[in-house]
């Protein structure tokens, strides 16, 4: 049966693709069958086989698992603005129901899903819904991907609060990623997210322009995540 974790985030621009294509190379480099998916994305680029995100394409890149664009990425908008508007505009209706039904046949064949999110966690569909409700639909384990910068300990909390009241998901823990270099106080900031938390940091991330999995390669993410190698 396939193992499904949600990469969920604070905000937008706090990291997401850093750490989803991360942790799908990572596994890939294990030898797991993984596969990255995006199930909305808005902001594409033309190509000669229509439009594509860079973060899908990314994700599809990294994965072990071959998947057809459209498996990977199954609504793909191209203005950068948000996605239920996005949909509104194209005339397009993304339902949960139908992405339940996308994510069965895109982890058909893999052992291990990796599903980043887009924006934060209550992100709107259109017509109506979150994309949070396919995670809660399927009952996925979340990471969260919290943004260092002013105004992250009140952003990380609700985000923890609204991923567990549900009761569906199981919040496997959070990694720090330092976006805003200059955030002052960041030991200060890092305890405070400890105790809102209520666990420490599986990992804290320096500002990175690209992903690399060497600094995701932490024993304590590798095992909240099943990646870690067997001693000995």
């Amino acid at each position: 049966m396939v193992r499904g974790i949600f990469v969920a985030g604070t905000d937008t621009g706090v990291g997401k693709t850093v750490v989803a294509e991360g942790l799908v190379a990572l596994a890939a480099a294990r030898g797991r069958r993984v596969v990255g998916l995006k199930p909305v994305a808005s902001g594409a680029v033309a190509t000669s086989d229509g439009w594509r995100n860079p973060d899908a394409l990314a994700l599809a890149a990294a994965g072990s698992v071959p998947l057809s664009y459209a498996l990977t990425n199954p609504h793909c908008f191209e203005p950068a603005i948000a996605p239920h508007l996005a949909a509104a505009e194209a005339g397009v209706s993304v339902t949960v129901t139908s992405l339940v039904d996308w994510y069965g046949r895109a982890t058909r064949d893999a052992e291990l899903a990796i599903v980043e999110g887009a924006g934060g966690w209550r992100v709107p569909l259109h017509p109506e819904g979150f994309l949070s409700d396919l995670p809660e639909r399927l009952g996925l384990d979340v990471l969260l991907v919290v943004g260092l910068r002013l105004g992250c300990l009140n952003h990380a909390a609700l985000t923890a609060e609204a991923i567990t009241r549900g009761g569906r998901c199981g919040l496997l823990g959070w990694v720090g990623n330092r976006i805003d270099p200059d955030f002052a106080r960041l030991d200060d900031n890092l305890a405070t997210l400890t105790r809102l938390l209520g666990a420490p940091p599986l990992a804290v991330l320096p500002r990175l322009d690209s992903p690399a999995a060497a600094h995701l390669d932490q024993p304590l993410l590798l095992t909240a995540l099943g990646l870690a190698l067997p001693s000995g």
